[in-house]
């Protein structure tokens, strides 16, 4: 399923995805919570970002794995599988800080909604998720440029 999209490697079509949306949602839900006055702007985009990265993220890894079991069935070279298994864990910790911004970003936004408002939550829990937003979006924003860096590199010197 996640081997190839129309003769291509999945894998290559679906980081463009990774890349650009968990940068994205780093940015908006940080700006969500240091930003009270435009949260009603971003609401809506923050908590879709929130749900559709983490699955990106993941699409994403599975894919890899998916490259790499091909390399490996090809015969690549140790050392070059070596490479590509460690540009596959700094992939796995991007999906974890990539769920955990979804999950804190989503948290945030239903911590500050209208819809909760009257909920008697307190009132120091938004600045605690915001907290928390940003610290996950720093690793997330850290782990997307190493993975996105140890790929291309792999790409560029002809790895893969």
């Amino acid at each position: 399923m996640f081997r190839e999209i129309n003769g291509l490697p999945a894998h290559v079509l679906v980081i463009h995805a990774a890349v650009v949306l968990v940068p994205l949602l780093a940015l908006l839900a940080v700006g969500y919570g240091v930003l009270p006055r435009w949260r009603h702007r971003l609401d809506w985009a923050v908590a879709a970002l929130a749900v559709v990265t983490p699955i990106v993220a993941w699409v994403a890894t599975e894919s890899g794995e998916e490259l790499e079991e091909a390399l490996r069935a090809k015969g690549y070279p140790p050392d070059r599988l070596q490479q590509i298994s460690e540009h596959a864990e700094y992939g796995d910790m991007l999906f974890w800080f990539a769920l955990g911004l979804g999950v804190a970003a989503l948290l945030l936004v239903l911590s500050t909604s209208r819809f909760v408002a009257g909920r008697n939550l307190p009132r120091w829990l938004p600045v605690v998720l915001t907290v928390v937003v940003a610290v996950l979006a720093v690793f997330a924003l850290v782990y997307v440029y190493w993975t996105g860096d140890s790929g291309a590199k792999m790409v560029w010197d002809g790895v893969v």
